[in-house]
């Protein structure tokens, strides 16, 4: 698992995006602008959790090395040291997959 310096706030977690296809299942190479972006990754950090209006925290759901599926333009990108990575609100994960 990736060790970055990022901790992430209230229900905010990151994720580290799979990459994106380079070849279609034809073998057709795919030039940079042609690849889908990916709606799945890896969650690298988990932040503690949303504060209620009664001042308790809702726990988390998803918890670091989980294979998410989030929205095609959701969170935000950041890179840290190279590495892309995107900062996203855990209610804009879909699923965790497996």
């Amino acid at each position: 698992m990736s060790k970055i310096n990022l901790k992430p706030l209230a229900d905010r977690v990151i994720v580290k995006p799979m990459e994106a296809e380079e070849k279609t299942k034809g073998g057709i190479i795919l030039p940079d602008i042609a690849k889908e972006k990916p709606i799945e990754g890896t969650i690298i950090a988990v932040g503690p959790g949303k504060t209620a209006e009664d001042g308790k925290i809702a726990k988390m759901e998803v918890k670091v090395g989980d294979k998410v599926l989030y929205g095609k333009y959701s969170g935000t990108e950041v890179t840290v040291d190279g590495v892309e990575y995107l900062i996203m609100r855990e209610s804009d994960i879909f699923a965790i997959v497996g």
